[in-house]
């Protein structure tokens, strides 16, 4: 059943709009040699100045390099600005050197304190610093795959009109939709996306008790997921500005970004500024590596976000009363599927057909491409055979009890093909690799492929 708003979109004809997002996409993979260990390689001089380059940077760990896509106007563009980054980070690594393509980190140091942690600038260090004090070492080296949703203009202009709103209330409005819809359903996400089985030597804590058999997401999980214990407010986007910024002012968080929720609120540096000015973009921050793409996702992930985003979109949100309890509940549902054994079928099985079933009634009334009965097709298929699943076929590959082996074939399979490369792309060099977007895109297409980006 459509929303108000959603009944809007159909009747004016722009669902195709309303699910044409603007797309950034981040991707966080670590450097290592070809044992599987984390590389002692500087950051590589041929992509720039990691403080100054904003499309290639590093994370937690120095060996953490996290790739930003511009926002392009469209998912497939997002990608090729992903791939193409992707081939000049590997074309500039050293002899010796890969990219691990897992979520869970590679083989730590036997000491935590000989983790090569980033401080690029003395405030990230200092951050760094202040967040040692609350989290153990290796809790920040998981990585993962991000996406940034930007709603279609047109889509905004059109519901502000109709609905005779200003267009921040209607954008807080959407935004917080596709946020309570992503949340709740994360656990799906989890279950079909899922990717990291298990963890590889001196994740655990000498206190910690490891998993006693494979899982979908231990980045993903309760017990060993990136997190603290603030929880975020998603009934309105002032809330949740408000919420995070008291924290922050009662030392809860360190700051902002303190918050590792599984979706955040995007749109200013300053959370009282959100909160005045709105949101601007959501950031997805639930999906684990893919070890069978080089660049971390596949197209074929990005196409069911869409479609799941345009279905929130269309659909009622959350009764305000309701936000917290049915949001606790589903990051409750979300832990519990995470931790399950990956080729088992979960024990929401019903829950996860009846979502399917009502994408299907979603997918038939606004009369989508057979592109998206193909999605809907291999979620049931997945559904009923766990085994198909990321981690269920990850448990294949384990190597007394490890994926060091796996990981480390696809690492050198991918950088022998980034190597190939006719026209390697050595654009960073030059002003520390501090490009503006617009010049990206020239410098790294040239022609061979057209993206439209707008400032």
């Amino acid at each position: 059943m459509f929303s108000r708003i959603g009944q809007i979109i159909f009747d004016h004809e722009a669902v195709l709009e309303a699910s044409d997002f603007k797309m950034g996409i981040e991707i966080e993979m670590n450097r290592v040699d070809k044992r599987g260990h984390l590389s002692r390689e500087p950051y590589p001089a041929a992509v720039g100045d990691q403080a100054q380059n904003p499309w290639l940077t590093n994370d937690f760990l120095s060996t953490m390099s996290e790739i930003v896509t511009p926002a392009a106007d469209n998912a497939t563009d997002a990608m090729h600005y992903l791939y193409s980054i992707n081939t000049a980070l590997r074309t500039a690594l050293a002899p010796g050197e890969y990219l691990w393509p897992m979520s869970m980190p590679p083989i730590l140091p036997d000491d935590p304190h000989d983790l090569p942690i980033a401080a690029t600038t003395p405030e990230k260090r200092e951050y760094f610093d202040h967040w040692l004090e609350r989290h153990r070492p290796s809790e920040g080296t998981p990585q993962g795959a991000h996406i940034n949703l930007s709603i279609n203009q047109n889509v905004i202009k059109l519901l502000s009109q109709e609905l005779a709103l200003s267009e921040k209330a209607v954008k807080n409005h959407l935004y917080k939709t596709l946020a309570q819809g992503f949340i709740r359903y994360r656990w799906v996400i989890t279950y079909l996306f899922g990717a990291s089985p298990v963890a590889e030597a001196n994740f655990y804590g000498p206190d910690q008790q490891p998993f006693d058999h494979p899982v979908r997401s231990i980045r993903q999980s309760h017990r060993y997921g990136l997190g603290n214990d603030f929880i975020a407010d998603y009934t309105s986007v002032e809330t949740y500005a408000r919420k995070i910024q008291e924290a922050v002012d009662a030392g809860e968080l360190l700051k902002p970004t303190d918050y590792h929720g599984s979706v955040r609120f995007k749109g200013a540096d300053e959370m009282k500024d959100l909160a005045i000015e709105g949101a601007k973009y959501l950031e997805l921050r639930m999906l684990d590596l893919d070890p069978t793409s080089s660049i971390g996702i596949r197209t074929g992930t990005i196409r069911p976000i869409r479609l799941l985003a345009g279905y929130f979109l269309m659909s009622p949100a959350i009764n305000d009363r309701d936000v917290n309890d049915v949001l606790k509940r589903a990051d409750q549902m979300n832990g519990e599927v995470a931790e399950e054994m990956p080729t088992e079928r979960t024990q929401y099985y019903e829950e996860a057909r009846a979502f399917i079933e009502r994408l299907q009634q979603f997918v038939n009334q606004i009369q989508a491409g057979p592109e998206y009965q193909e999605i809907l097709y291999d979620f049931e298929y997945r559904i009923n055979h766990p085994e198909t699943t990321p981690s269920g076929r990850l448990v294949e590959k384990l190597h007394n009890g490890s994926l060091v082996d796996y990981a480390m074939r696809k690492a050198i399979k991918y950088q022998e093909g980034a190597q190939q490369a006719l026209k390697p792309f050595h654009g960073f060099e030059e002003n520390n690799g501090n490009l503006s977007a617009d010049l990206l895109a020239k410098e790294l297409f040239g022609g061979s492929w057209r993206v439209n980006y707008h400032e």
